[in-house]
């Protein structure tokens, strides 16, 4: 059974920073494409970066790019999210996700099948 754990989320102020770890179990990260997505009160999941199983292509959102990024540690089974320059509007629930398909790359949020429970990040101005 796939676990994935967010970890790492807190309350920082504008302009800090904060790194979000995923952790897997059950799944052996390194051939699935794992992305984060976060979710603001009132709104739609928005998918904000990703990383494929090869490590070596990145994905971001037009509103997280040059402040956010995606690594990963295969060998600890574990997706980063390092949060630079944090505003306020980044203020959501985080969450990791891994597609159902490995060896497969989307953003979509209907193809991954497997949810962290996700971390608060509060941004006060």
């Amino acid at each position: 059974q796939v676990q994935l754990v967010e970890s790492g989320g807190g309350s920082v102020q504008a302009g800090g920073s904060l790194r979000l770890s995923c952790a897997a179990s059950g799944v052996t990260i390194s051939v699935y494409t794992v992305a984060w997505f976060r979710q603001a009160p009132g709104k739609e999941r928005e998918f904000i970066a990703s990383i494929r199983w090869n490590g070596g292509s990145t994905y971001y959102s037009d509103s997280v790019k040059g402040r956010f990024t995606i690594s990963r540690d295969n060998a600890k089974n574990t997706v980063y999210l390092q949060m630079n320059s944090l505003k306020a509007e980044d203020t959501a629930v985080y969450y990791c996700a891994v597609p159902r398909t490995s060896y497969y790359y989307t953003q979509s949020p209907k193809a991954f099948g497997s949810w962290g429970q996700g971390t608060q990040v509060t941004v006060s101005s």
